[in-house]
């Protein structure tokens, strides 16, 4: 399922890949995901304000199967609650006004801030990995990602397909795209890149490019999770996805799905085998305060965050077609 802002003459085109857990509606998601990316571009860089508007805008939305699947499961999710706190941490990020201000003192004085997650997680994945119980743990902590690596189900088939259908029709139609993923998002996004690049089923896309992809607080460095990417068993070239031109990897300090936060050193056969240009490490602080406590795994505090705002930024800067040449002067 797919979500837009009204279309505009471009040639250019923003995919957001949300993460996993219960969502608003459609149009919710993509309206808080755009503010923020609006607010930190306005703080930082308002001269490609023109640009960033001329952008076509597309959400690759599957909240309602994965919100269907954990409400069904027992889950109580309360939307117009979580669209409120939504709102009202945007809010307090918005009020940073200076992108100096998102430094470690400022994470510092966050309520409730803890590295407590992120250190479990950091020490005891790789043991619960070695052992086989990551699989339970995955069950217990995140039921939506264990359906989603469960083969017997419809779910993965579902998420996929709503990922790869709004970036498809991109592709088809001749746009250049930067594409966000954010959190476990990014799985889905890597599963649908590796299938647009090896499925004989999606064959037509074997050649399309993804100028510009941007994970954020993404797991993708974690063993367990390499493991079941698709594409994992097989070797050299096959193995990766084959479509992406530069990969930016954001990673928030505390947030513990991301506790391997490098991913330059684990994908490094792409650049071997050339078929990525650059991927690029970044570490941040998260600001983003959820339900009155630190949330460093926020989507709105890594959209907003001065890096990434940086990374959007010289994207715009850059000619509108990947054939044009860029003059130096």
């Amino acid at each position: 399922m797919s979500s837009q802002v009204s279309p505009v003459n471009s040639k250019r085109t923003l995919i957001y890949v949300h993460s996993r857990h219960c969502k608003p509606a459609a149009q919710h998601l993509l309206d808080s995901t755009l503010s923020a990316l609006t607010a930190g571009l306005e703080r930082d860089h308002s001269g490609q304000m023109d640009n960033f508007r001329a952008l076509n805008k597309h959400l690759a939305y599957y909240g309602d199967v994965s919100t269907a699947l954990l409400t069904d499961a027992g889950e109580i999710y309360d939307e117009q609650l979580d669209i409120g706190d939504r709102q009202n941490a945007l809010l307090q990020l918005r009020a940073i006004n200076r992108r100096k201000k998102f430094g470690l003192s400022a994470y510092d004085k966050l309520p409730g801030k803890s590295a407590v997650p992120e250190i479990a997680a950091g020490v005891a994945a790789p043991i619960l990995g070695s052992i086989g119980l990551s699989k339970p743990l995955i069950s217990k902590m995140a039921p939506d990602l264990h359906a989603y690596w469960h083969h017997d189900n419809d779910y993965a088939t579902a998420v996929r397909k709503a990922v790869r259908d709004v970036l498809c029709a991109t592709l088809d139609r001749g746009e250049q795209v930067l594409l966000i993923s954010h959190g476990t998002g990014s799985i889905i996004t890597w599963d649908v890149l590796w299938q647009l690049s090896h499925d004989e089923r999606f064959a037509q896309y074997a050649d399309n490019k993804i100028d510009t992809w941007i994970t954020l607080g993404a797991p993708l460095g974690d063993s367990m999770v390499r493991r079941r990417l698709l594409g994992a068993s097989n070797k050299g070239r096959e193995r990766y996805p084959g479509n992406i031109v530069t990969w930016h990897n954001v990673a928030a300090e505390d947030d513990w799905l991301c506790h391997d936060n490098t991913l330059a050193d684990d994908y490094r056969p792409m650049l071997q085998q050339k078929q990525l240009s650059a991927i690029r490490d970044y570490l941040i602080y998260n600001l983003a305060v959820r339900y009155g406590k630190s949330d460093p795994h926020c989507s709105l505090g890594y959209l907003i965050h001065p890096r990434v705002s940086q990374i959007i930024a010289d994207w715009l800067a850059r000619p509108a077609n990947l054939a044009d040449p860029i003059h130096i002067f």
